[in-house]
Formats: structure tokens, C-alpha cells, sequence
């Protein structure tokens, strides 16, 4: 069985809006609306996790020896 590959950022992000217009639209049979709630939930726990990773990665600055270290401004 093949790994399935995860989405992007964005790309999770459009999902969760499509599933969301979906449970929006009180069309949706109860069966069904329970999957797409707990196919959000995964959305949006996997679009917060690569926002803290962003967020970590954003905190760091390039030192000229080549290495990363947590930015902070010094007064």
C-alpha cells in the first residue's frame, strides 16, 4: 500500500473550506457529515502544525558562521 502523500499547506486549507461550505449547507446526510467533521478536524490539526513549524523556522536567524539560532532583539 502506498503512503499517501500530504498536502500542502494550501492545499489543506482549500479542503477545509470546501468541507466546511458542505456541513454549511445542512445538505449533508448525518453519516456523511461525520466524516467530513472528523476529515476537518485532521485538516486543521495538520494546518497547525505547519504553522508552528513556520512560525519556529521564521524565529531563527542565519548567523554568518552558517548557523541557525532563536532571533531575539537585544536593547
Amino acid at each position: 500500500m502506498e503512503k499517501k502523500e500530504e498536502k500542502t499547506f494550501e492545499e489543506a486549507l482549500n479542503s477545509l473550506e470546501v468541507i466546511v461550505k458542505d456541513l454549511e449547507s445542512g445538505q449533508v446526510p448525518l453519516d456523511d457529515a461525520i466524516n467530513k467533521f472528523t476529515e476537518a478536524m485532521k485538516l486543521s490539526k495538520s494546518c497547525n502544525e505547519k504553522l508552528k513549524n513556520a512560525e519556529a523556522n521564521i524565529n531563527k536567524i542565519l548567523k554568518e558562521n552558517g548557523k541557525l539560532e532563536e532571533f531575539s532583539i537585544e536593547e
